[in-house]
């Protein structure tokens, strides 16, 4: 009997406690009530702040939104090449913005004039940071051929200011995303009043000491600008507690970035505008609809549909009708975007992708976000249990051509590989550089019953010349080529891939699942590069929009 009764007096408090609970519920239904806890939030009081009026990432500036999806990367059609490098696989692809253009040269002339200005190159200590920069003009002279106007002009002068930026190499294109993410968030942060214009051009003009990095902010606020952040706050230091925005805020943009070779392939693709099943299964061989590289439509019949080498000694074609309208390069937007609203992503220029080369893709591992090229790093902890932030300290690197680079600025963040501490017992990654996942058996290297014992380090699948170039303190250039008879291969960790066709390549280039690779501190003539930058939330606000009324 007086288990019944404790039975019934327990099931009295459930009840009791579900009412309680509905109520609480409906009551903490307030965007500004805590549904976990029922806390105010952005209470005046203090306590929990969090920007619960955001409704959607804002597109960012020279970029379109991409809506993520699947498709097949890669194409089953024949190889006329034979290199055999983009079997088809499956793909799906989260949505990003991307520029939709590439970075042009008044864009890059805008990044080389803020470093000339910040980190003056008369300086010992910045020299080369804006030497290291500049886009290697050389590029364009031709041993049997007359090119020294675009040798001397064609990155200055303004008769060429939309046209893409070329002589640039995939290490000073990542820097140049890096820049450009700094300095986006900087000029959100003024308008949204957590800075104040005195603070971006104080930096240009020199009567600031010190720069803005993004990370910095977010985890040292107090570092940024030389520790002289309190003087160039702006309206929100006055008018509530949020002193420092902070990456709840909404305010903070991801960073801008090279696109993936996946996300780049199917921005070109662009399979948004038709839902035909052989494009859909990779038969798709322009971005733009047909077999044909000219106009079949009624108006602009037969004009081309992009930039790109019609046949031997043909850069562009007879002049006046059929002409493509540019022997090198063209002004961006000189042809018709593809259905995402992107220009050029095929022909004009090739573009650098994040991405490490390997002939396989190695989709067994990875449908989702396919990427290779991921190393893990963690931000460094100093002394005072503080992020370390560079101040005056300047790491160089000397690229195997011998130019030297800026590895950080002063004022950004160190960052260290990570350990075991964040790998122990992990099942989904467990070093920090993952570039050479599931590489190297000796069984799958050419030649490899040549290497004795001793050389075992070697015996892998892409065992390419190891040079060593750096300068002394001198500056003198010190070069130790590597002379080994047992090199079976090119492809290395610091090979990267680029897509797309060019000015100077044939049709069969600008199919999108095209690639080719090269040497990560190489630039030619016919290579640029635009940014990307990840979306974070909903996959799109429309569907997001329709949905939530349907479900209502």
């Amino acid at each position: 009997m007086k288990k019944y009764v404790a039975k019934v007096v327990l099931s009295s408090f459930l009840v009791v406690g579900t009412l309680s609970s509905c109520k609480n519920s409906s009551s903490s239904s307030s965007k500004n009530i805590s549904r976990a806890t029922g806390w105010k939030i952005n209470a005046k009081e203090g306590g929990f702040q969090y920007n619960s009026d955001f409704k959607e990432q804002e597109t960012p500036p020279g970029t379109v939104f991409v809506e993520g999806g699947t498709f097949t990367k890669g194409k089953v059609q024949d190889d006329i090449m034979h290199d055999w490098n983009n079997s088809p696989t499956q793909q799906h692809v989260q949505s990003f913005y991307m520029d939709e253009t590439e970075v042009t040269n008044v864009m890059y002339l805008e990044y080389l004039d803020y470093l000339k200005a910040v980190y003056p190159p008369e300086n010992p200590m910045y020299e080369n940071i804006y030497r290291g920069a500049l886009p290697d003009t050389l590029v364009w002279r031709n041993r049997l051929g007359f090119n020294e106007t675009m040798t001397n002009s064609y990155l200055r002068h303004p008769a060429y200011a939309e046209y893409p930026v070329v002589g640039v190499n995939w290490v000073q294109a990542t820097q140049y995303a890096e820049w450009r993410t700094d300095r986006v968030n900087e000029i959100m942060l003024v308008r949204e009043g957590f800075l104040s214009e005195d603070a971006m051009y104080g930096v240009v003009n020199g009567e600031v000491n010190g720069t803005f990095s993004t990370e910095a902010y977010l985890n040292n606020p107090e570092s940024v600008y030389g520790g002289e952040i309190d003087s160039l706050q702006g309206k929100q230091k006055r008018d509530s507690i949020n002193v420092f925005a902070k990456r709840s805020s909404g305010i903070i943009t991801p960073e801008y970035r090279l696109p993936t070779e996946t996300e780049w392939e199917y921005a070109a693709q662009a399979l948004i505008g038709t839902r035909e099943y052989n494009n859909y299964r990779g038969r798709k061989k322009y971005p733009w609809e047909g077999d044909y590289t000219r106009n079949g439509q009624r108006v602009g019949r037969g004009d081309q549909l992009a930039n790109f080498k019609q046949g031997k000694g043909d850069y562009g074609g007879i002049a006046g009708w059929s002409d493509d309208g540019a022997d090198i390069t063209a002004e961006v937007k000189s042809y018709k975007p593809n259905d995402f609203g992107l220009y050029d992503m095929a022909g004009n220029v090739s573009e650098w992708v994040a991405d490490v080369y390997r002939p396989i893709v190695d989709d067994e591992i990875s449908d989702f976000n396919y990427y290779r090229g991921n190393i893990y790093l963690k931000k460094a902890i100093g002394e005072d249990g503080k992020v370390d932030v560079l101040r005056d300290e300047i790491v160089y690197d000397t690229l195997p051509n011998g130019r030297v680079v800026a590895v950080n600025l002063p004022g950004e963040i160190k960052e260290v590989p990570i350990g075991e501490e964040e790998t122990y017992l992990r099942t989904n990654f467990s070093t920090s550089d993952n570039r050479g996942f599931r590489d190297g058996d000796p069984g799958s290297s050419r030649f490899f019953e040549r290497f004795s014992d001793e050389e075992e380090d070697n015996r892998k699948m892409y065992d390419s010349p190891s040079h060593k170039v750096e300068r002394d303190s001198t500056g003198k250039l010190l070069r130790q080529y590597d002379t080994s008879n047992y090199r079976t291969s090119l492809i290395n960790d610091e090979v990267r891939v680029y897509k797309g066709g060019s000015w100077r390549d044939r049709a069969f280039w600008l199919d999108p699942a095209q690639r080719r690779y090269l040497p990560q501190y190489m630039a030619t003539d016919d290579i640029g590069f635009r940014c990307a930058m990840s979306r974070v939330g909903s996959k799109s606000k429309t569907k997001k929009t329709i949905r939530h009324k349907k479900a209502k």
